[in-house]
């Protein structure tokens, strides 16, 4: 490559946003960074979520010990502390790295690549396909989903787990390895992957639009003027896509809180769940913990995606220094 060639390259990947520019261990390093920082201050409103869906299970007589999300995080925090509120945090840090760092990791390396393959003639960064967008998200999120299945399963269990108020079926793990160690002596591996299938529906579900969304709102912004490159559109393109994903995934969430959280095999997968679910509660039963869905994913996806936008620049800034030293 002659001199003049290399300054135009230089040039090119010098106006692509740090997103494009990192490695693909980069963008899993910082997905799961900007993950991790989200968990720590959303932990409380998803275990309310968790206890909420579960509250009234296979009951047509739904209970009511939790109101709404902030009733309910009063009663746990009276009932259980400050260390109730974040009961799982650990597990979660640990899946939300599997689950993120390969959600937003991967999602920019397979969008290209599909856009390679179908717009060959165009640069694969800029094309903007919303069925390849779609897709990619998909793809990306369903990754994660198995990779971090076993950690969501104790989550789940840990989240529900109480001494003062018990909602659906109790299972109580002292930690991570004491959860994993009790599933795979009683279930092997097929134990810990247990309800795959349903974390499979809901990520794929919730990960097909989230970053499909920022980007178009993000996009849309930009070219109408709206507003310009900053924290400030990183956060409004993060709410919209926040609410849009709360409104797709709400009901296979449900679903994966209840096949994760059984004891037995009340359920026999996703499907027989979503049947049991209407026929016995009601269609409204999928969107149970709908608030505390919205108060969990809107700041959680503005944070996640927010972070992610200066994760990626240090971790490009780190990549750039060791590669060039």
């Amino acid at each position: 490559m002659s001199k003049v060639e290399k300054e135009v390259q230089a040039k090119l990947n010098a106006d692509k946003p740090a997103a494009q520019k990192v490695s693909k261990a980069g963008s899993f390093i910082a997905g799961g960074m900007a993950a991790c920082i989200a968990v720590t201050v959303t932990n409380p409103i998803e275990l309310v979520k968790t206890r909420m869906q579960l509250q009234g299970e296979m009951s047509a007589e739904a209970q009511r010990i939790y109101k709404n999300p902030l009733q309910a995080l009063s009663v746990i925090f009276k009932n259980e502390g400050i260390r109730g509120l974040q009961k799982g945090l650990s597990c979660a840090y640990i899946y939300q790295i599997g689950l993120n760092g390969s959600r937003l990791g991967f999602y920019e390396p397979i969008r290209s690549l599909l856009n390679s393959t179908f717009f060959p003639a165009q640069d694969p960064h800029k094309v903007q396909n919303v069925a390849i967008n779609v897709t990619s998200g998909a793809t990306s999120g369903i990754i994660g989903a198995i990779m971090g299945s076993p950690l969501f399963l104790i989550k789940t269990r840990m989240q529900s787990y109480s001494n003062a108020v018990q909602i659906g079926q109790q299972t109580h793990y002292t930690s991570i390895a004491n959860g994993l160690s009790t599933i795979y002596r009683a279930e092997g591996i097929k134990g810990l992957f247990r309800g795959v299938d349903a974390a499979i529906l809901r990520t794929g579900a919730g990960s097909s639009v989230q970053l499909p969304i920022y980007n178009t709102a993000k996009r849309f912004l930009l070219d109408n003027n709206v507003m310009q490159e900053g924290t400030g559109l990183h956060l409004v393109a993060s709410t919209i896509s926040g609410l849009g994903v709360g409104v797709v995934m709400n009901p296979w969430d449900v679903i994966l809180t209840r096949v994760y959280n059984q004891k037995g095999n009340l359920y026999k997968g996703p499907l027989d769940c979503l049947v049991k679910t209407v026929r016995i509660e009601g269609i409204g039963a999928l969107y149970k913990g709908f608030e505390a869905q919205i108060f969990r994913i809107a700041p959680h996806t503005i944070l996640c995606l927010t972070f992610m936008e200066q994760t990626m620049k240090l971790v490009y800034a780190v990549e750039k220094r060791v590669f060039t030293a």
